[in-house]
């Protein structure tokens, strides 16, 4: 479950994330009453089935619950990377184009948010994912001046390759940091992720956002690299 909006009196408009069909909308009828509202959460994890009489209709879902996330209510931050990740899926996903390895990273780093404390290291991850499945892919295997492999330190804003510390020369304060956490390697503090976030959201601005006719990101990213500043003590 991606995002919810009421429709007329009695009904909503939903938005999911499938693993054939990709990012799909739905009208639910009832969404707005005490049995169903409460199932239509951005996170949930639904059994739903869509009927429309035409394929380009948008047609309407019968849900089930199947899993809630409930439990990340409690967590702010835990809460802020939900909405991060549900509001990225509904701006960037083209509508009902599967993108099924991206389904199920995704799947995972939500049940990671209310279970693992390391989730934002994962997150990190699932934004160099989600770049990479829609062909903004960052290649950080080698230096792009020097072809090293070793002493990856920066990344070029405008190639998106890695860049090494000689590699770099007199243009290194021109460069997005590279962190061990984007490369696999770092401890996962939120130093480092806060590094690595700064460089993927250099290239969903510039590159995906860019893409969709320069439509901003969704708020909902920069309130999370707020709240992970705060715990950070930045």
């Amino acid at each position: 479950m991606l995002s919810v909006r009421k429709h007329g009196e009695t009904s909503t408009i939903v938005e999911v994330f499938t693993a054939e069909h990709g990012r799909h909308a739905g009208m639910v009828r009832g969404g707005v009453s005490r049995k169903i509202a409460p199932i239509l959460q951005p996170g949930a994890q639904l059994d739903v089935a869509w009927r429309a009489r035409l394929e380009e209709h948008m047609g309407a879902f019968t849900v089930e619950p199947i899993k809630s996330r409930a439990a990340v209510l409690s967590d702010r931050t835990a809460l802020a990377g939900l909405n991060a990740i549900c509001s990225l899926l509904v701006f960037a996903l083209p509508e009902r184009e599967p993108h099924p390895v991206l389904y199920q990273r995704t799947q995972s780093m939500l049940d990671l948010l209310a279970t693992n404390q390391a989730w934002p290291l994962a997150y990190l991850k699932w934004e160099l994912a989600l770049l990479e499945e829609l062909g903004f892919g960052l290649d950080l295997t080698s230096c792009a001046v020097t072809g090293d492999v070793e002493d990856l330190v920066f990344v070029s804003p405008k190639t998106g390759r890695a860049v090494s510390a000689e590699g770099a020369g007199d243009w290194a304060d021109r460069l997005l940091p590279l962190p061990p956490e984007l490369l696999g390697v770092g401890t996962g503090d939120l130093t480092g992720v806060l590094q690595g976030l700064l460089t993927t959201g250099h290239f969903l601005v510039n590159r995906l956002a860019h893409s969709l006719h320069g439509k901003p990101l969704p708020e909902a990213r920069a309130r999370l690299v707020d709240r992970l500043k705060r715990e950070a003590g930045q």
